[in-house]
């Protein structure tokens, strides 16, 4: 799994800031029906998170309600510089992994 992250152009420490997720991710909710009419099994993310150098600054949980290539948005103040994880897990356990370095203007 492949994912596109938008930090703004210039962070500054303790200040909110916005961060986007596009994640592409098929996000089979278990309804659909192939072309022979066998269930599509359901596979959704069903969880996300966001470190910064280790520490947890925002997790969720996501279901079926949530679309095809999920773009997630959330705001988070970061009090340093550090490498941002961000971090998901599927219905058949795969798992998705982005780094980024986020430097912080103070």
């Amino acid at each position: 799994m492949t994912a596109r992250i938008i930090l703004p152009p210039n962070p500054k420490a303790g200040v909110k800031m916005d961060i986007r997720i596009l994640i592409q991710h098929p996000m089979e909710t278990g309804f659909r029906y192939d072309i022979s009419g066998a269930a599509i099994a359901k596979n959704v993310i069903k969880s996300f998170s966001l470190d910064l150098d280790g520490e947890t600054l925002f997790s969720g949980e996501l279901g079926t309600g949530t679309s095809a290539n999920p773009f997630l948005q959330f705001s988070v103040i970061l009090p340093h510089s550090g490498w941002l994880k961000l971090q998901w897990l599927d219905d058949e356990g795969n798992t998705g992994l982005e780094r980024v370095l986020c430097n912080l203007s103070s």
